[in-house]
């Protein structure tokens, strides 16, 4: 057979890291081809060096039977390569059409740009994907799952025979991964070869022909998707089972209350919600994409101003009208999108730990004690199980694992008692999340009130005591958490809209 592209023998070494070891990969046209593995096996590499980023140091790639090198990204597109990357790469200052079509916008005479044009074509790129959104919306208005639909609608763009997609769905909810499936196997259909990265083990199943294998930059096998059992497709990603079967979930309904939210309005994005989380409890949030979920969390850390409602920390009322106002009242949020706002990515593990309370670690003359700051990181990487060669090394170098223990490490040497943690699993591997999910369970145990806002419905039902689901702003609902709910019943609350507002849409 001839491949769309094959590769073979790829070696990548970085200062200090051998990144790939005679890595084999080959795609088929009209297939989806998983790749997996940890985060850190090569996956992303892999990928980079096929669509020209990164220039392999040996090993051989062909397209069509025909060996090349890709020297740039715009010579893999020259290939009909295209890749949608897990880290955004849109320019937040521009339109979404600006962004989709940028470089190659369509010109009227003397170079003036064709705006109307434009906007058409990026539109009829929507179209294809069922987004609705205005090509003339600037993508800093965006939600980070609508920034990733921008960037999908990017690639396709191109009109790609091989697509690589490194994470499409990590932030999309179940109705738009459905959508994203829909041009997928239409993609398909018209002989484009798909290579597709998720950490969401239930998606490789729906979508994926074949599964490729990485651990530690070495390559583990390719085995048929239909055929191979997940369980078995974990063992060979990370060289050990995993257990994936939910805690006895404790009963909390005694406990204090940490944290009551009454009455919490903010515009048409929250309307009226009201809440309680107790000490040793883990309270999920559920709902579609624009519920409010993540605009709920943001007005109780104070990122956010509020038009009316109370918060209320261990009974007292607390006005908490910014983020340092909230880490005073006890509280730690932990973002979506933790490399923008929960880490200084090119600081060190040290300092990011430190970020948080640099008063602790500062003398009266205003200078950092460095020693206490490196024995306090050491504690936490030891507690938390960080990989990390040092508590020196640049947090972006981390996987997504260890950069969100390297958050939580923050909060903890706060010592907040309420966490907020919103989409914590975004973007990391099965073996980390079956960590991440131990380390919020632990510290439910050690009588924390934790909040866990997730798209992934299976995540939600794991962790949380009690499940809270909104809908356009509200809250509709509370279900117990574990054995006792269904995603059907999560996703009754989160399509039950506002009676009153329908009624109004409709009169209009």
């Amino acid at each position: 057979m001839t491949y769309l592209v094959e590769m073979t023998g790829i070696e990548k070494r970085f200062p200090g890291v051998h990144a790939l070891k005679a890595v084999q990969f080959n795609l088929r046209p009209g297939e989806v081809h998983a790749l997996m593995g940890e985060n850190g096996a090569g996956k992303s590499t892999l990928m980079k060096i096929m669509s020209g980023i990164y220039a392999r140091d040996s090993g051989e790639m062909f397209v069509d039977g025909k060996q090349v090198t890709p020297d740039g990204p715009r010579a893999a597109q020259d290939l009909g390569i295209g890749i949608i990357h897990q880290e955004l790469s849109l320019m937040n200052d521009l339109t979404a059409a600006q962004n989709v079509l940028i470089g190659r916008e369509p010109r009227r005479s003397f170079g003036r740009l064709d705006e109307p044009a434009l906007n058409k074509k990026t539109a009829e790129i929507f179209a294809s994907l069922n987004l609705a959104m205005d090509p003339r919306t600037p993508v800093s208005t965006q939600t980070i799952a609508r920034q990733q639909l921008i960037e999908i609608a990017k690639a396709l763009s191109y009109n790609p025979r091989v697509l690589i997609m490194d994470e499409p769905t990590a932030a999309l909810n179940d109705a738009e991964i459905t959508e994203l499936f829909k041009v997928i196997r239409k993609l398909k259909a018209d002989g484009v070869g798909i290579v597709y990265i998720s950490h969401r083990m239930d998606e490789i199943k729906r979508i994926a022909d074949r599964v490729t294998i990485l651990r530690d930059g070495a390559y583990i096998d390719t085995v048929d998707a239909a055929d191979t059992p997940l369980s078995r497709i974990i063992q060979l990603m990370v060289g050990r089972e995993v257990t994936q079967s939910a805690p006895t979930i404790p009963d909390t309904s005694q406990s204090p209350v940490a944290l009551e939210v009454r009455n919490l309005s903010r515009g048409k994005e929250v309307r009226d919600v009201s809440f309680d989380v107790r000490q040793g409890e883990i309270l999920g949030f559920a709902g579609l994409m624009g519920a409010g979920r993540t605009e709920v969390a943001r007005i109780i850390f104070g990122a956010d101003p509020r038009d009316a409602g109370e918060i209320i920390v261990h009974g007292q009322p607390v006005n908490i009208r910014t983020p340092h106002a909230a880490v005073e009242a006890g509280i730690g949020y932990l973002s979506e999108d933790r490399k923008h706002f929960g880490l200084a990515v090119d600081m060190t593990v040290r300092a990011n730990v430190a970020m948080a309370h640099l008063g602790q670690f500062t003398n009266r003359f205003g200078v950092l004690d460095e020693g206490a700051m490196k024995a306090t990181a050491i504690k936490y990487i030891d507690q938390l199980g960080v990989r990390t060669p040092s508590d020196m090394q640049d947090v972006r170098l981390l996987s997504g694992g260890n950069q969100q223990k390297v958050v939580i490490a923050k909060w903890l040497l706060r010592d907040c008692d309420v966490l907020i943690f919103d989409e914590p699993t975004r973007g990391i591997d099965i073996g980390a999340k079956s960590e991440i999910y131990a380390l919020l369970e632990d510290l439910a145990a050690q009588g924390r009130a934790i909040i866990v806002i997730s798209s992934e419905l299976p995540e939600v039902m794991r962790l949380s005591h009690r499940i809270a689901v909104m809908c356009e702003g509200r809250l509709t609902g509370i279900l117990p958490g574990g054995e006792a709910t269904t995603q059907e019943h999560i996703m009754e609350l989160a399509t039950q809209r506002d009676t009153a507002l329908v009624g109004a849409e409709d009169h209009l």
